[in-house]
């Protein structure tokens, strides 16, 4: 009866299998689970007439198995899941006593053939425990120059450490040797937490300041919160009326900013009492430049207007929520700069100007605006004028050389980002579209462009604060930035001319029109230096079960995929790798400048892109996914709405084989990956086949939404992982130290200070992440060591 029933259960698996293998088959895929399928049924069909060849049979098809296993993905150990748990699982089975023993009572309790076979496997599933084909080992031997002083010291004075954006600190107190005794200086919550009302996407992710002997942090209400660095007592609260939005887009603080005007010329000149000589700035969600007193967190009443600049200000008639601050201001000399971050792909046209104002840091008086519309027009706005709207936006953090008098602005895409056939090519504003863009830090003049991406069409923003730094490259000391792009291009260019330093190539790919009107670029820029995903194939499908790995096949079989990360995107859908997420994002990378080491984190997802063609009676009607939740990327009265999600299987689990995120350490002398690693692991995923959140860690390589900082102590400090693990590596060989599990996910760049006590402190931010699925918190939490 026993066997009769294991027949049954295995017959379904079978015809099951053979469903799913045949569907494959018919759109091009592997015939494997097709003909492997056969070979299943033909098993259930002897244990149901009680034959003991059914284990002889079932011994074969599991060395075939094997053998296509092997062929397909080789020994990456989290590939051979999908591919062989269950029929693993049918085989131990089979090889038990009790069904051996029932198929045929008079001879022995065990299968030469399939019990030696299952002992084989299970061998060798233990064996690649302890192998893993994807980390590089290596050591970057860079011997330490303490003539570059570049870094963040005792202080972290800006969201980068300081304005060139390195994530770097001068602090060696805590070193690989001793960072394993790191414990809890103090635990501090904000109590700002996630309202009703509040955007889907809401985030605390901000880099703490230490300045002026506090700490400071910005919330996701636009709350900033002043503590003592050493035992997180609240100093000071600003609190303004909390206003979130299930609208907004974005609902992030990522940092705020000091300015100390103690020493300001004109502030010592001036004949009127000068208030909050130290400052923070905050640039709020809702697009509020709010100047606090730094020592006492009351609005500084003598800028812009009682202590607030409306950035609506010169744009015209805006939609609600349409334009957002999402990112520090950077506070260069006397100046306070920003950009700015609109609704990505809400309306296809009377979107928010991109344009880059800089005000004085006491006044608040505009001093100069570069707007990608008049570029040479750089002399405040008449107070009745308008900029121009649809224009390329810069929301990441800007990065400034104060000493050569530049400031770096990482423009993006102009909404809607997937749709290209409204633009106007010849236009002055579509010449800085993904470009990097210096300019004169006093003036706002032009200086050079760079262009990242060509026509683009996936939203490839430049998503990361320019990392500054002089290199020694190729014998040539040079003075150096670094460009993170979602492509996974890290360019690397001469910060005074815009050249580049490490070559970059004009690589061709498909200009196959699937879009009437559209105009595809032949050409994009790969830089010598860059983290590309390699092109994916059917054999790259993974999943939980043969099932869902069979079902993201399939889906990829039906996907257009030019095997490049420029396909261009259908109403049939394409298959973008790496999709909008990018490779790197607004977490930037680390740079050590006195080793001339760089450390990043580069994401490995794709997303299916799929355009909805719009007509006169829909252009303005919502629309919804079939689960009835609304798209966020409709692009009202435009030609095409656009849906985008993550190429996942039915179960939500990627459909593209860990890793998703990785680290990786490069020396910049040479432009060398000299090691590289997985990072992250399952703990704490929210799944959909699972009540609660996963409870096993297993070390796959998590996706990684934050930046790494890097010290002079050779460690790089890393949350951003999915799992709520904050973790310390050794920045010589990328081996991972020490780790602890925090309460939340801990999405945000950390920073690193020295405290009254002469301790060195590291703090981060953990508060989740709502587009990603990590708990939400709203906790700070202050290390040191024991």
């Amino acid at each position: 009866m026993l066997n009769k029933l294991s027949g049954i259960v295995i017959a379904l698996f079978g015809l099951a299998l053979l469903y799913m293998g045949g569907k494959l088959l018919l759109v091009g895929g592997s015939a494997f689970y097709a003909v492997i399928a056969i070979g299943v049924l033909a098993t259930a069909v002897l244990l149901l007439l009680n034959k003991r060849s059914a284990l002889t049979l079932y011994a074969l098809l599991m060395w075939v198995t094997l053998i296509w296993i092997i062929t397909e993905v080789g020994f990456d150990k989290w590939q051979w899941i999908p591919r062989g748990d269950l029929f693993g699982v049918i085989g131990v089975w089979l090889a038990l006593p009790w069904t051996v023993s029932r198929l045929s009572p008079a001879e022995r309790k065990f299968h030469p053939f399939l019990g030696s076979t299952v002992i084989v496997m299970i061998a060798l599933v233990i064996g690649l425990c302890f192998y893993d084909p994807v980390p590089q080992q290596g050591t970057i031997t860079n011997e330490r120059s303490n003539s570059d002083v570049s870094g963040a010291g005792d202080d972290w004075v800006a969201y980068g450490g300081n304005d060139n954006g390195q994530r770097f600190s001068t602090l060696k107190q805590i070193t690989k040797d001793n960072v394993s005794n790191l414990e809890v200086a103090w635990t501090y919550h904000t109590g700002d937490l996630r309202q009703d009302s509040d955007a889907s996407e809401y985030t605390f992710e901000a880099t703490p300041l230490k300045v002026n002997g506090l700490l400071y942090i910005c919330t996701p209400h636009n709350e900033v919160h002043a503590l003592d660095p050493e035992t997180g007592a609240v100093k000071w609260k600003y609190e303004p009326p909390h206003d979130g939005s299930y609208l907004w887009q974005h609902q992030t603080c990522r940092g705020v900013s000091y300015y100390d005007g103690s020493n300001s010329a004109a502030n010592n000149n001036s004949a009127q009492p000068v208030l909050c000589r130290k400052r923070i700035f905050n640039a709020s969600v809702n697009a509020h430049l709010v100047a606090l007193d730094a020592d006492t967190g009351q609005v500084c009443s003598d800028f812009g207007h009682n202590g607030s600049i409306d950035l609506h200000d010169n744009l015209g008639t805006l939609r609600p929520h349409a334009l957002m601050e999402t990112s520090a201001p950077l506070v260069a000399g006397n100046l306070v700069i920003v950009g700015s971050s609109v609704m990505d792909n809400g309306y296809n046209q009377g979107n928010p100007s991109g344009v880059i104002r800089a005000y004085d840091a006491q006044s608040g008086r505009l001093v100069w605006n570069f707007d990608p519309a008049n570029p040479d027009q750089t002399q405040p706005i008449a107070a009745d004028a308008i900029y121009p709207q649809d224009t390329p936006l810069a929301w990441a953090t800007l990065s400034a050389d104060v000493k050569n008098g530049l400031v770096y602005v990482p423009f993006g895409n102009a909404s809607p980002d997937e749709v290209g056939t409204h633009r106007d090519e010849t236009s002055t504003a579509e010449q800085f579209r993904d470009n990097l863009v210096a300019l004169d830090l006093q003036t706002g003049r032009f200086k050079w462009r760079f262009q990242s991406s060509h026509h683009d069409l996936w939203d490839r923003d430049n998503p990361s604060q320019p990392s500054l730094l002089d290199i020694d490259y190729q014998g040539s000391r040079q003075p150096a930035l670094i460009l993170p792009t979602k492509t996974g291009n890290l360019f690397v260019l001469n910060r005074l001319t815009g050249k580049p330093i490490y070559p970059v190539n004009e690589v061709n790919v498909s200009t196959e029109s699937p879009v009437t009107g559209e105009k595809y670029s032949p050409t994009q820029p790969v830089s010598a230096l860059n983290f590309i995903p390699q092109p994916i194939t059917e054999k790259s499908m993974w999943g939980i079960t043969p099932f869902d790995q069979i079902s993201c096949r399939i889906d990829f079989r039906q996907l257009r995929y030019d095997g490049n990360p420029w396909t261009p995107p259908t109403e049939q859908g394409s298959l973008i790798f790496p999709g909008n997420i990018g490779v790197f994002n607004w977490g930037s990378v680390a740079v050590d400048p006195q080793r001339q080491l760089l450390i990043a984190a580069p994401v490995r997802l794709a997303y299916k892109y799929n355009l909805i063609k719009r007509s006169a009676q829909t252009e303005n009607s919502r629309l919804f996914s079939k689960d009835g939740q609304p798209f966020w990327n409709e692009n009202f009265q435009g030609e095409y709405a656009i849906h985008i999600q993550q190429f996942a299987s039915d179960l939500g689990i990627p459909c593209i084989a860990p890793p998703w995120g990785r680290m990786v350490g490069v020396d910049l002398k040479t432009g060398k990956t000299e090691w590289l690693r997985r990072i992250g692991t399952t703990k704490n995923l929210k799944t959909t086949f699972l009540p609660g959140r996963f409870p096993i860690g297993f070390p796959m390589g998590m996706v990684a939404h934050g930046g790494p900082l890097v010290t002079a102590g050779d460690l790089v400090f890393h949350g951003a992982t999915a799992d709520n693990y904050f973790r310390a590596y050794d920045s010589t060989t990328g081996q991972l130290l020490w780790q602890t599990e925090l309460q939340a996910g801990v999405q945000a760049t950390p920073s690193t200070f020295v405290g009254k006590d002469g301790k060195q402190y590291v703090v981060v931010a953990a508060g989740g992440h709502g587009s990603l699925g990590t708990k939400l918190g709203d906790t700070l939490v202050a290390f040191r060591l024991k």
